[in-house]
Parts: C-alpha cells; structure tokens; sequence
C-alpha cells in the first residue's frame, strides 16, 4: 500500500510540474483527487486493510493528499501569476499618452438667446408661459381682432389642419388664453415656436420664433411699456442703447409702434451694419386693443395693458452678427461650434 500511495504522490507532482496552464492542473487534481481519482479508490479500498493497519493506512492517504494539494495550490499561483504578467505586458497603458476629449455640444444660439431673454424678464417679476403650437383659429386670429374679412389675416392664413384648426402664427394667442383666466394683474412672456408661408431666405422662414409679452394691470400707460423695453434693450445690449419709437398698425394694439434700438455696432453714427442709419428695426408694440379686453372678459374701462413681440432669430443674429438666418438651421458644425 506504501509503495502504492508514493507511486501515486510521484506521478501527480511530475504532472503538476511540467502542467503549463491552470486548465492542465485541474485535470491533475480530478485525475489524483476527484471522486474517481486514484487517491480516492485507494480510500475506498481500506475496507481490504486489516483491521488494525487501517489508522496508519489512513494516515499514509492524508498525508499524501495533503502533499498533493500543497503542490497543486504553488503551482496554481505561479500559473496565475505568470498569466497577470502576461496580460499586463499585452495590455500596456501609455499613460503619458493625451487622454480623448469627448465631444460633447452645448446651447444652441436660439437657446443662449431665448435663456437671456428669460433671464431679463423674470427679474423685472415676469412670468414664462407657454401654449399649444396647435390652436384654434379663434385664438390666433379672432380674439386677437382679426375677423375672417380683415387683410392683416391675408399675411398670416396659412397652415391649417382643419377648418378652425391651425399651427399659430404668434404666440399671442398664449396671451389671450392667460387673460380669459381672468386673473389681473398679468406680467407675462410667451416664447415658442410659430408657422408662417414664408419664402426661406436670409432673413425669413415657414418656422421660426417668437417672443410675445403682455402686461395687464389698473393705470398702465404706454410710458410703463417705453421704460419697460427700454430696460429690456439696454439688459441685452449694453446700457448706452438709445430706442426710438415709430407709429405703427396692428389689430390687437392700440396706439401701436414699431420700436428701433440704436445701433450698437456704431453708436448710432451710422455703420453697414445697420445700413448708415444708426438705427436697427428690433420689434413690435403698442397697448392693447380695448376690444381685446373685451373679448377675454376683461373691462376696459377699468383695465388696460401692453403687448409686444419680437422675433427669437432676430435677437440672434443682431446679438451674434449673424447674416443669415439659414445658418441657425443647417446644423453646420463649423458655424455652431463658434458659439
């Protein structure tokens, strides 16, 4: 049995020592230690022992096992051992190397524009609302005094999904659903998204944005609206901006005016970029119409209220330069990424 067991130790180390990977000495210990292995029928072969050689027996077997499992624990961690070497010279890392940048994008010029918009009137205690881009024909046109007959709806019927279901022209319509709330006073802006059958070219096109506002209170003048944009340009151009106010039509105002900032490339001397004329064409206005009032519940003769509107794109390009009003929509990286 001695002769046996040694002749069993002998042969799994000279396995284990020529097995070149962990896969080769696993099978060395199912083959010596497993329940078929031959370690494993010699202890099943004790009950053929006499009686009183089994305790010196048993102990030969331990003893063995023990030795076995010993070199097989070594020579696993030299195998894993010389693995983690070879991994990591395979795996190199250069860490002087420069890292990859990842691209990432930012704000859109509309967005940057549209965020300090929304910064100027919300610290003079304005509200941002928005509204359905989808609207009734009565809310985009009737409400705000445009019946079926006037000319001023030749300019703006355009995309209608339905006979009295259309994409809004302006986003004054927001406007008239915030003043049927009947909750005075109102101090509100309405950016967002409108349509128009407009020829694209560098300063028009069928989708673009707007950016409505409306005030609504007891004693309010068409002073209150001149400091207010006022205010508002010299915010988003720089405090030596100068506005000029030019009599104007709209349905929904009344009086109403088309309102110029100076130029504040030049100072107002006169430049290309505001055409020699000092000053730039920036948005419309006027107070609002008393029939509008009327229309969203509102009395008049109690009440009164300014509006204006101006185009998101507009502050864009007059903001950043901008010459082409195509440019914000082709996704050019070139051009993006300057801003």
């Amino acid at each position: 049995m001695k002769e046996k067991l040694e002749q069993i130790k002998s042969q799994a180390i000279a396995q284990i020592d020529v097995s070149d990977s962990l896969e080769k000495l696993n099978e060395v210990r199912v083959n010596v230690l497993g329940k078929k292995g031959e370690l494993t029928a010699v202890l099943k072969s004790m009950k053929d022992v006499a009686p009183e050689d089994r305790p010196k027996v048993g102990q030969m077997v331990n003893e063995v096992r023990e030795e076995i499992e010993q070199k097989l624990e070594g020579a696993k961690k030299q195998l894993e051992q010389a693995a983690r070497e070879a991994q990591l010279k395979a795996e190199v890392i250069d860490v002087t190397l420069p890292a990859k940048k990842n691209v990432i994008g930012h704000r859109h010029p509309n967005t940057i524009a549209l965020e300090e918009i929304e910064r100027i009137f919300v610290g003079m205690g304005y509200e941002v609302v928005e509204g359905p881009e989808v609207e009734k024909d009565y809310y985009n046109f009737e409400a705000l005094n445009i019946p079926a007959d006037h000319p001023a709806k030749d300019e703006q019927d355009t995309f209608y999904i339905s006979g009295d279901i259309l994409l809004r022209t302006q986003t004054s319509s927001v406007q008239i659903h915030e003043m049927e709330k009947g909750t005075i006073p109102i101090r509100m802006i309405a950016p967002g998204r409108v349509f128009r059958a407009d020829e694209v070219d560098a300063t028009h096109s069928p989708c673009f944005h707007q950016v409505e506002g409306l005030v609504v209170d007891k004693n309010i003048t068409f002073a209150d609206l001149k400091g207010t944009l006022a205010k508002f340009v010299q915010e988003l151009f720089g405090e030596q901006t100068k506005v000029k106010f030019r009599p104007h039509h709209f349905p929904f105002t009344e009086p109403s005016a088309e309102m110029d900032v100076s130029c504040f490339k030049c100072g107002g001397t006169g430049c290309r970029f505001c055409k020699g004329s000092g000053w730039i064409e920036i948005l419309g206005c006027g107070m609002v119409h008393p029939h509008v009032l009327e229309m969203c519940g509102i009395d008049p003769q109690e009440y009164s209220g300014f509006a204006f509107g101006v185009g998101l794109e507009r502050i864009a390009l007059l903001k950043y330069e901008i010459d082409d009003m195509r440019l914000l929509y082709e996704n050019d990286i070139r051009f993006l990424k300057q801003f």
